[in-house]
């Protein structure tokens, strides 16, 4: 009998907890209504698309005619098509190749300007800024010149050098991911140096002025005060880096649009995602791409987080 009760008393008390929560909604309902826009447009541009490319995934449809379930045959075309281990391939070649150097120069670009040996530490930043805000227009005219095989900067410094001029679209397209990944770096540079002197204006100048009095020199002060105490700074660049790279899309698609270059050189997986749904109309083999990315992006920064996260030394 006493835990009938006892029962009993837990289904009265589970009741009436739903009911009261909703009389206090009802009687605080104006800050609801304050905050309801935010919750309505996140449902309607931010939930219900997320669920819905996962409903579409399981789908073959072309946008017009009725929608066909056919399960995990997206997902099984995805894995055993080689156009999209080409995707893949380029999409972490470039992630590598581009963001391990971009984000050490940055680092120490940040280190550099924040010093106290650099004056006008405003103008640099600003210059080193201002790649981020040009234009995408403007950066895919002047990077399609500089790299131009006959009239191009970079070809005319190299037949100076006394070096064969460079086809960076054609050939075997061996090239072309070299050419989109100066051009990241170059963008994207500036970005990760003003993330890295908010970094470092945060830590206290008590440290390095003890280390200045024990003797030590620039590269150790770099290596034993500035790394370990950036250090989270550095995981979240290494995160939204990952996040950045996994879905490049701007970079290939201003210099080679969709086609991807010569030998799908420089398709990437966001490109490659583009393609299929809007020159191709596949959307549901889309959405699977998309899910792939997603799983990618997700794994990436497991691996960043359980290497370079707060609890290793």
């Amino acid at each position: 009998m006493p835990a009938a009760n006892t029962s009993l008393k837990d289904n009265a008390i589970n009741n009436r907890v739903p009911s009261e929560l909703w009389k206090r909604m009802k009687r605080n309902w104006v800050p609801y209504v304050y905050i309801s826009p935010f919750y309505i447009l996140f449902a309607i541009f931010g939930a219900f698309p997320i669920f819905f490319a996962l409903y579409l995934s399981f789908q073959r449809w072309d946008g017009l005619d009725d929608m066909q379930f056919i399960g995990l045959d997206n997902y099984v075309q995805l894995l055993s098509d080689p156009v999209f281990w080409k995707a893949v391939y380029n999409t972490f070649y470039i992630l590598i190749i581009a963001h391990i150097p971009m984000l050490f120069l940055a680092l120490v670009l940040a280190f550099v300007i924040n010093s106290s040996l650099i004056k006008f530490k405003e103008l640099f930043r600003a210059v080193y800024f201002l790649p981020v805000i040009t234009s995408s227009v403007a950066v895919t005219i002047v990077f399609s010149s500089l790299f131009g095989m006959r009239a191009g900067l970079v070809n005319y410094l190299l037949t100076q050098l006394g070096i064969t001029p460079i086809d960076w679209w054609g050939g075997t397209g061996q090239w072309v991911k070299p050419a989109i990944i100066m051009l990241f770096i170059w963008k994207w540079l500036g970005w990760n140096m003003v993330i890295y002197i908010a970094g470092l204006q945060g830590i206290s100048k008590e440290y390095y002025e003890a280390a200045a009095i024990d003797g030590a020199n620039m590269p150790q002060i770099f290596r034993l005060i500035t790394l370990p105490l950036l250090k989270p700074v550095i995981v979240f660049t290494l995160i939204q880096s990952t996040v950045g790279g996994l879905t490049i899309f701007d970079e290939p698609y201003m210099l080679v649009g969709t086609g991807g270059g010569t030998n799908n050189a420089g398709l990437t997986l966001m490109v490659y995602l583009y393609r299929e749904a809007f020159e191709y109309v596949h959307f549901g083999y889309a959405s699977s791409i998309a899910y792939v990315i997603s799983a990618f992006i997700v794994f990436v920064a497991v691996l960043n987080m359980k290497f370079f996260g707060k609890n290793n030394t």
